[in-house]
């Protein structure tokens, strides 16, 4: 770092009139290498304005690190930079690198970034402050593969509960100690009968009062502070089991998604709601008033043995009973999840598809659908109900011999002149059995919903464990593409195919040529830009991209390289400037009207209610499909990609859009590799080379010219989509009036 003056203005840059914004994207890649990671500096536009601390976050995550932009103290900077450096970001828009601080002398060591072997500076407190604000960059190692892709389950639930042990030993503190208060009342209670009425002491009466005071005191205060404790840990488990859910659902393949319905996917996942209410509510007050029993079972023996056994008697017969009827619970339970699956599946397929039932009039059918699926729903709850009732029947007798059956031995041991058992000691006894009762029946209760909740985190497991892309997302070669591709004898079967989608297809094409993909239908034109993508990766042969085999490419860093457009794309809720942005948000406004030009979008936009600032409803609705498809066209271009994919992007559009498009494709192509899948041979007569496919195999690959002269299937679908142009001029005839058809009109 440059030696800051005492005095002055902020430094320009480094010793030597560096551009901040290089020393700031120098020092996050100084960071990400002590971690063995290599950063793609062309992920981040260097234009001489500093990368925002999101977007160097963003930058950092997406090579596999964890990073956070914070606000730290001068303490705290001192607490994490022994561990790993951190990233300062000064108020000029550099940065720089603390490897080490001294609290007690108030002194950091900052490494300059643009010579990380260089001797680091030594920086007081006060004068570093002058330059920097408290913005950093925390940077350390992300979570590995082997955990990213952890099989979920109740092992790894729990190590999201257990990761709060802080909080957690707060709360068990606090139970604990409402534990000994409850015992007090029940105490007092014993000293009042026996001692209080029997020898008229006013004194020993005011003493219990006082004492009974200051207990209640405590009990509210202490029950507030571990009320709050409880929501805070709540919600932490709530936050962070559904960030795990989330990230793990996104990085589950392309290929799971197509062959599960989205509502049976949807249902299965919203089974997490129903684990997070068991943890952070039946489960943990279980637990914590089992606490109590560490403090209640020895006073309770202690005050009366034989009833104390009964208790606990009474408490094991319902275990027993739970526990029997806990395999038969589990598949009921289980046959009920999945009727309501099946349920949740029909309802989403109907309304993703209700523009074909309104225009299918296909109500009555999926009225029919949808009613056997909510009678086979209620008949397997039902049935679930009613297995779940008698566990309750049978142990409900002994339930009530805990809460009135102890009061009615309690008086029979009094009767009897049982020696050594006094009125005061019983009456303290029954109060406290509830309170002994309350968690030992919990315990038994607890076992029940454990089931349900088992067949809950098997619902989400047959999701989230899947295999997933962590390990491709997370390695691999960042290199430069520039957009050679090649295929060399790749084959591809799907899952459950008779045949291969694609049989030893062979070629290759040189950087920035525009290539067309042409034949009929299931021939593997889709399925050459889904290998492209990395979508499906276990083909045989080699697909090599710039000559690496692209499995051994980064799998974000590939997709990142590859602009997509599809021939179906989706539109988020958002504004026309936030969806070309989608997912670079080191971009600007301007960058998006670039994109919106090249497309051929900007002329519509401008027409917008807001131009680029009009909102995109859900499902695109206030837009046209030409206009989705520019504008997705527009999204794939804003960050410049060196290979742009164009499967089937213009089949759904109109002529005029299309035409648009169509225009635009020599500009859009112009310094970039162009894969154009389309079934319209017009669409792709500029193109350097068409690849002509049938059922899997590549026929030929050659320009549009020598192929409509010399490939027999080019020919055919040539003549079928041109035809027109082949026929001679022929004399229009006129019908006589006699010979026009009719339509008969009934009156009504």
């Amino acid at each position: 770092m440059p030696d800051f003056p005492s005095t002055g203005g902020p430094p320009p840059g480094g010793p030597d009139g560096s551009d901040p914004a290089e020393l700031r994207i120098a020092a996050v890649a100084a960071a990400a290498r002590f971690h063995g990671i290599d950063l793609d500096r062309t992920r981040l536009r260097e234009e001489g304005v500093p990368p925002s601390p999101a977007a160097l976050a963003a930058w950092l995550s997406e090579a596999g690190l964890w990073a956070r932009a914070v606000k730290l103290s001068w303490r705290q900077l001192a607490q994490a930079a022994p561990d790993r450096p951190v990233v300062v970001l000064f108020t000029d828009g550099s940065a720089g690198l603390v490897v080490a601080a001294d609290t007690m002398r108030d002194l950091a060591w900052l490494r300059d970034p643009a010579n990380p072997r260089g001797e680091p500076v030594v920086m007081d407190a006060l004068r570093l402050s002058q330059w920097w604000s408290g913005e950093a960059l925390l940077v350390r190692k992300g979570r590995g593969v082997a955990q990213a892709e952890a099989p979920f389950g109740f092992a790894s639930v729990a190590r999201l509960v257990f990761g709060q042990r802080e909080i957690l030993h707060h709360v068990v503190l606090a139970s604990l100690v409402l534990s000994v208060l409850a015992i007090v009342p029940a105490l007092l209670t014993s000293i009042v009968l026996d001692r209080v009425l029997v020898y008229q002491s006013w004194s020993t009466l005011t003493l219990v009062g006082v004492m009974v005071g200051i207990t209640v005191l405590f009990e509210a205060l202490l029950t507030h502070a571990r009320g709050e404790a409880l929501q805070v840990l709540s919600t932490r488990i709530d936050a962070r089991l559904n960030l795990a859910v989330f990230e793990r659902l996104l990085m589950l393949p392309l290929d799971h998604f197509e062959r599960h319905p989205t509502g049976e996917t949807n249902h299965r996942i919203g089974q997490i709601f129903r684990i997070r209410a068991f943890l952070t509510g039946k489960l943990m007050s279980t637990v914590l008033d089992g606490t109590t029993l560490l403090v209640l079972l020895p006073v309770v023996f202690w005050l009366q043995p034989i009833l104390a056994a009964m208790v606990l008697a009474a408490s094991g017969v319902v275990a027993l009973v739970i526990i029997a009827f806990m395999p038969a619970m589990r598949r009921a339970y289980g046959r009920a999840i999945a009727a309501e699956v099946r349920k949740s599946a029909l309802l989403v397929e109907t309304v993703q598809g209700i523009r074909t039932v309104k225009s299918l009039v296909l109500e009555p059918q999926r009225r029919e659908a949808w009613d056997a699926a909510v009678a086979e729903a209620g008949l397997a709850q039902v049935a679930a109900g009613r297995l779940g009732r008698w566990p309750r029947t049978l142990t409900l007798p002994a339930e009530r011999f805990i809460d009135r059956g102890v009061l009615l031995v309690a008086a029979y041991l009094v009767l009897d002149g049982v020696s050594g058992v006094q009125v005061g000691a019983l009456v303290a006894f029954v109060m406290l059995s509830g309170r002994l009762a309350a968690p030992l029946i919990g315990f038994a209760r607890l076992l029940e919903d454990v089931e349900e909740v088992r067949t809950s985190v098997q619902q989400v497991a047959l999701v989230l464990n899947n295999p997933t892309e962590a390990a491709a997302m997370q390695s691999g070669v960042s290199p430069r593409i520039a957009g050679a591709l090649r295929f060399d004898s790749v084959s591809f079967t799907y899952p459950g195919a008779r045949g291969p989608a694609l049989d030893g297809v062979s070629f290759g094409i040189p950087a920035g040529t525009m290539l067309g993909i042409v034949g009929r239908s299931g021939s593997g034109k889709s399925t050459i830009t889904r290998l492209l993508q990395g979508i499906s990766r276990d083909y045989s042969g080699t697909v090599r991209v710039d000559g690496t085999d692209l499995r051994e490419i980064n799998l974000a860093h590939l997709r990142r390289s590859f602009g997509i457009v599809l021939q179906d794309n989706v539109l988020f809720r958002g504004t026309v400037a936030d969806n070309i942005l989608a997912g670079r948000p080191n971009l600007t406004h301007e960058d998006a009207m670039e994109a919106a030009r090249l497309a051929g979008a900007d002329e519509f936009i401008e027409r917008l209610p807001q131009g680029y600032g009009t909102w995109i409803e859900e499902g695109s609705s206030n837009l046209s499909g030409g206009q989705r498809q520019r504008l997705a066209i527009a999204r794939a271009l804003v960050a410049d990609p060196p290979v742009l994919i164009l499967d089937e992007a213009t089949s759904a559009l109109d002529p005029e859009s299309e035409a648009v498009v169509n225009a635009n494709l020599q500009r859009i192509a112009r310094g970039r590799t162009m894969v154009i899948v389309s079934h319209r041979l017009s669409s792709l007569l500029d193109c350097d080379l068409i690849a002509v496919l049938d059922q899997g195999r590549l026929v030929d690959i050659a320009p549009h010219d020598v192929l409509v002269e010399g490939c027999a299937i080019y020919q055919k679908l040539w003549h079928q989509q041109n035809r027109y142009l082949d026929r001679a001029p022929r004399e229009r005839t006129v019908r006589a009036p006699a010979d026009v058809p009719s339509l008969a009109v009934a009156e009504i």
